[in-house]
């Protein structure tokens, strides 16, 4: 899959659009999409729900805080 809605609902959340960004890639079911929706609901505050999210994504539960995990998954998802 192009990861141009994974990168668009990033930069959504990035400017404050948190429902635009989970609308973006709720409906997905990519590991990148987990993450993305693991880290969106972590941000929420919704951590059980996150924690399912980052199991279906094959990711650990993050020990780093929410602006070091955006740019991870961003920068990953950017060069690929």
């Amino acid at each position: 899959m192009n990861n141009a809605i994974y990168l668009q609902a990033l930069t959504e959340d990035q400017k404050g659009n948190w429902e635009q960004a989970h609308d973006l890639i709720q409906d997905l079911s990519s590991p990148e999409a987990a993450w993305i929706h693991a880290y969106l609901h972590r941000k929420e505050g919704d951590l059980s729900n996150a924690r399912y999210w980052y199991h279906r994504a094959g990711k650990p539960f993050p020990t780093v805080s929410l602006s070091e995990e955006w740019e991870i998954i961003y920068q990953t998802l950017d060069r690929r």
